[in-house]
């Protein structure tokens, strides 16, 4: 389904264009007089408080993949698909409390890093390569792919040349500010998001109870598709593959979110930006409220789409149809926040692709240049991440029925062995390099043979046993060997996890509602 936008929601998608680009340069006008050190570009000088990075959290992680991806979930399989969001929320609380305390107090700027001081090259180059990987072939590919497809349905316009403008936007405004200027600028992208979101799904709902309000067009929804509102899906449900019931409570989902919110290198990037560790864990617990109400956002108008466009010809394509209930104006701005998000992932990709690979992969081949040069190599590496990925989004991503299931199960081959270094690396001194390579190795080796042998077993679950098989096999190589002797990056002794009765009570509360939330719709 194809849709174009009227003269109207142009000018206010070119205002809002303008607009931010107008807003990055100004944040990053205070740092034009003297050259940007690699702390000021890939860490925004460690200034940032905490509802920007609240902020830019959801803003890196509300996406193309997200919106439209989910959207498509939400129609091939429903609300079960929101525990993705709703589980994150309980995964931030705990990122903030147990993991923040002991990545500021080791005062990194990258994942890899990290694992250079509690291990050593071998295992923190191996894990920046994969990063790189997947941040190149798996996320900007998809991000870049859906909103192509995006801007094709909403405005008309061919995908190549959506790719192209998003790519192209994203540099614009990120390239030269960096972190700072993503964050900062990531405010009115969530602002957007969040409007557009629930506009559209007001919009839905009115539409379904034929303008008799939201209420009666949800109580509606959930008569005419009461399958799409079982959170916990039974093992007879044809989408049980992609989400088999009380794992995603459980089960494997627990090991991608803590990988994904915890050892995340564009994720937790923002977080290693605060001011300190009470604005980052303050940022941490508005991002896990942001959370809960997602679904609204991506889910929701997904499951409406089942009513009102019940033909289209693949789940994805049920967010860009459900554009055309938008009014004029109203639209163009929408839109916006479609590009919003899209592009503010992109932006948060590139610059940590850009992070990763310079202060990990190349200053340490190249340690005798200057602060500025660095920056330079990491904005060369922004544009080049984004060459590769343009080309190769379609063969990879064209393909896929649902493209946020496609995502998961590519990451879900590595999150098991990821997880299970930096968790054993913290808290078990004895972890050793090997062992830590081992994990690495037979995350990849265990999944791809589940897959081949035991096809029949939901990714979830696969994920699930192959992080208790990487925890084994990460203790019994490691206790044959020789115990660190520098196991300075791990004592944790010295390291506070309390945190202030205000994060006490956010994290509370968010127990209470997810509880809520699965008791209704179990």
């Amino acid at each position: 389904m194809r849709y174009s936008l009227d003269p109207i929601d142009l000018v206010v998608f070119i205002v809002y264009a303008v607009g931010l680009l107008a807003l990055a340069l100004w944040i990053s006008r205070e740092e034009k007089s003297h050259n940007r050190s690699t702390q000021d570009y890939f860490l925004a000088s460690k200034s940032l408080p905490w509802w920007a990075i609240g902020a830019s959290l959801i803003a890196a992680n509300i996406s193309a993949e997200q919106i439209i991806g989910m959207s498509g979930s939400g129609f091939a399989l429903g609300l079960g698909i929101a525990s993705y969001e709703w589980m994150a929320a309980i995964t931030l609380i705990l990122v903030g409390k147990y993991l923040l305390p002991i990545f500021l107090k080791n005062g990194i700027y990258t994942m890899p890093q990290y694992l250079e001081q509690r291990f050593d090259s071998r295992v923190k180059t191996t894990l920046a390569l994969f990063w790189l990987g997947v941040f190149i072939f798996v996320n900007l590919t998809s991000v870049l792919w859906l909103g192509g497809l995006a801007i094709q349905s909403v405005a008309g316009i061919d995908w190549l040349y959506g790719m192209i403008f998003l790519a192209i936007f994203s540099v614009a405004y990120s390239t030269y500010g960096g972190l700072k200027a993503v964050a900062y600028t990531d405010i009115i992208q969530v602002v957007l998001l969040v409007f557009g979101g629930f506009f559209l799904s007001y919009l839905a709902l009115q539409q379904i109870s034929g303008g008799e309000g939201v209420l009666k067009g949800f109580t509606l929804l959930t008569e005419k598709v009461p399958g799409h509102f079982d959170m916990i899906l039974s093992p007879d449900n044809s989408e049980y593959m992609n989400l088999p019931g009380i794992s995603v409570l459980v089960g494997g989902l627990w090991v991608m979110n803590v990988g994904y919110w915890g050892f995340n290198q564009y994720i937790i990037q923002r977080a290693l930006a605060a001011k300190n560790i009470q604005e980052a864990q303050k940022g941490i617990a508005f991002a896990a409220y942001l959370k809960l109400l997602m679904p609204i956002i991506v889910v929701l108008p997904g499951i409406a789409a089942v009513i009102l466009f019940p033909d289209i010809e693949k789940p994805d394509q049920a967010y860009p149809s459900m554009m055309s209930l938008m009014p004029v104006g109203i639209k163009g701005l929408v839109f916006a926040a479609l590009v919003a998000a899209i592009v503010s992932s992109l932006a948060s990709m590139t610059n940590s692709i850009s992070t990763i690979f310079t202060m990990d992969i190349y200053r340490p081949m190249r340690a005798d240049k200057d602060e500025n040069h660095y920056v330079n190599i990491g904005r060369l590496s922004t544009v080049t991440s984004l060459i590769v990925a343009v080309c190769v989004a379609q063969p990879l991503i064209g393909q896929s029925e649902q493209a946020f299931q496609y995502i998961q199960e590519f990451t879900g081959l590595f999150s098991p062995g990821i997880t299970v270094i930096f968790l054993m690396g913290m808290f078990w001194k004895r972890t050793t390099s090997s062992g830590a390579l081992a994990a690495a190795i037979g995350s990849a080796l265990f999944s791809v043979l589940f897959a081949v042998y035991v096809p029949e077993l939901p990714f979830m679950d696969r994920i699930g046993i192959v992080f208790l098989m990487c925890l084994g096999l990460t203790y019994f190589v490691s206790a044959r060997g020789t115990a660190p002797k520098d196991d300075s990056s791990v004592d944790i002794s010295d390291v506070s996890f309390a945190t202030t009765s205000s994060f006490n009570i956010a994290g509370i509360g968010c127990v209470l509602i997810l509880i809520g939330l699965y008791a209704t719709w179990w």
